[in-house]
């Protein structure tokens, strides 16, 4: 079996994991919203967050926006991932509501448009948020995460890798995106667990 730290094993491995998610029917991934973002408001992390990012969901990802109107309710301001422009494949963090101006990004993955005044003013860095949910490709039992292959997220939370304070990040995807284990690689920025529609999987204590 070849190495999943070989790149060509890697994309295979996402692909046939993105087909997966993908091949779930809109009943099923409808469902599997609603499990996933009940397993969710159990989360310390995501119950003590004054300041939560989270994602639109595309191409099958799961969809954690049914928190919206929770979050809401609770008075917790909402930010979604941005891409900065100028910077290599990089993140800003902005507000988010109802009436939020949105555009399409590069990827055709929609976003607050930032060339508004209003939207520049309500951006944050990484390290300014509580926690983070983000998108997975793949996961195993230890909560090592596979990513889109982009490494926006690990360059953007570069930070957490040198201590210091930090937000919670939490790894969100569908049961059938588990594997029995993932490489971790040197610029792997470790998640505080991974929730699926499932279960909730915690890191280990320790990263190697």
């Amino acid at each position: 079996m070849q190495s999943l730290h070989d790149p060509d094993a890697k994309r295979a491995l996402r692909r046939q994991l993105r087909r997966k998610r993908s091949a779930l029917s809109r009943d099923e991934q409808r469902q599997a919203a609603l499990d996933l973002c009940l397993n969710l408001k159990h989360l310390p992390e995501i119950q003590r967050a004054r300041r939560i990012s989270l994602y639109l969901p595309v191409n099958g990802e799961i969809d954690p926006t049914p928190l919206l109107s929770w979050f809401q309710k609770r008075n917790v301001a909402v930010y979604l991932p941005v891409l900065r422009p100028l910077s290599d494949n990089s993140l800003w963090f902005v507000a988010y509501h109802a009436r939020t101006p949105m555009v399409k990004n590069r990827f055709g993955i929609l976003e607050p448009d930032t060339r508004f005044a209003a939207q520049r003013r309500n951006r944050l860095p990484a390290w300014a948020l509580d926690t983070l949910i983000v998108p997975l490709v793949g996961f195993d039992g230890h909560a090592n995460r596979m990513g889109m292959g982009g490494g926006f997220y690990d360059r953007s939370l570069a930070f957490m890798r040198r201590g210091g304070p930090a937000p919670n990040l939490i790894g969100v995807a569908h049961a059938c995106q588990q594997v029995e284990a993932l490489p971790v690689e040197p610029w792997d920025v470790p998640l505080s667990a991974v929730v699926s529609d499932e279960a909730v999987v915690r890191a280990s204590k320790k990263k190697s």
